[in-house]
């Protein structure tokens, strides 16, 4: 079996088990809060509170969680680091850029033609993270995160495609993405991943599960990417009638090979304190795939091979990623 990097070093993927593809452990903004600090956050109690929700997890079987908290949403290695020490659940980190539209002005002055020259920042810095390791920790990057949302594909957000889609094609890594799904922007970026020679299987198209659109779904899928169904719990964007709809739909049609479930929860977000996101949304947190969604597909008749194959084969099979 192949090998997947996490944050203890390399795991077979046959051993992965139970998988939530899309979460975050913490979003943070280092400037911001260095400023104005966020008063929600105390850093011993959150990380109390996350070693306790790995705990929670592993009791209800998840036995991995991939962390997509990349730059541009304060990824700090350092502090999972502490989450991962001791916890029951494997959990895998990512190299990528977050932005919707610009990247910071530094991007703007290095890499080729550009003021200071050089090659391309952003294909340096994510191989680094997937072959060396983050910040100099020797813990490496499992996955590539990119995004694109209702601006669409803008100069900054391309150089972000591009570096990923290089190193991908160097390292072999997976690529996963956020999207705009109102915008059906999965397949804006699937025709620019397919343009630089990227195979499709190998891109998991991010919040799919916003979408109620089968046939976009679909021609996502008959494309070759595999969906990240990946927002359960934050019913402000679907319903979870409609998400829960959905899979089952798909799994009707014979698509549960090509699908991922999760929540693309955190235990902390300075984009949205939880005290706020408990009052408006009380099932987005990383437990409710398995105490509300998974009992109510098995009602629906979702077979316990499809769960199996959503929640284990699925995962393992995305994350062993190509042949570099």
């Amino acid at each position: 079996m192949t090998n997947v990097e996490t944050m203890h070093g390399p795991l077979s993927t046959d051993k992965l088990g139970m998988t939530l593809m899309h979460e975050h452990i913490f979003v943070k903004n280092p400037e911001l809060e260095h400023n104005f600090p966020a008063p929600e956050w105390d850093e011993e109690g959150m990380l109390a509170a996350a070693r306790q929700g790995m705990q929670s997890l592993a009791d209800r079987g998840i036995s991995t969680l991939v962390d997509l908290t990349v730059m541009g949403l304060g990824r700090s290695i350092e502090r999972i680091k502490r989450v991962a020490e001791g916890s029951p659940v494997n959990i895998l980190v990512a190299t990528g850029y977050y932005t919707q539209r610009d990247l910071p002005s530094y991007f703007h002055n290095h890499g080729p033609e550009r003021l200071a020259g050089g090659t391309e920042p952003l294909v340096e810095m994510f191989v680094r993270d997937i072959r060396e390791g983050i910040a100099g920790t020797g813990i490496k990057a499992a996955m590539i995160k990119v995004v694109t949302d209702k601006w669409g594909i803008t100069p900054d957000v391309e150089r972000v495609l591009e570096a990923a889609a290089l190193a991908h094609l160097e390292t072999g890594t997976p690529i996963t993405t956020h999207t705009n799904a109102e915008h059906r922007g999965g397949l804006e970026q699937q025709e620019y991943f397919r343009q630089r020679g990227v195979d499709l299987q190998h891109v998991v198209i991010g919040h799919c599960g916003d979408s109620t659109d089968i046939d976009y779904l679909r021609q996502l899928m008959d494309a070759g990417s595999s969906l990240g169904l990946d927002r359960f719990g934050m019913d402000i964007m679907a319903t979870e009638e409609d998400r829960i709809a959905t899979v089952v739909r798909l799994c009707e049609l014979g698509y549960s090979s090509q699908l991922t479930l999760s929540h693309d929860a955190s235990f902390f977000s300075v984009n949205l304190e939880p005290s706020v996101r408990n009052r408006i949304m009380p099932n987005w947190h990383h437990r409710y795939i398995s105490d509300g969604v998974l009992p109510e597909l098995q009602r629906r008749g979702v077979s316990d091979k499809d769960i199996h194959q959503i929640m284990v084969l699925n995962p393992a099979r995305i994350l062993a990623g190509r042949a570099s």
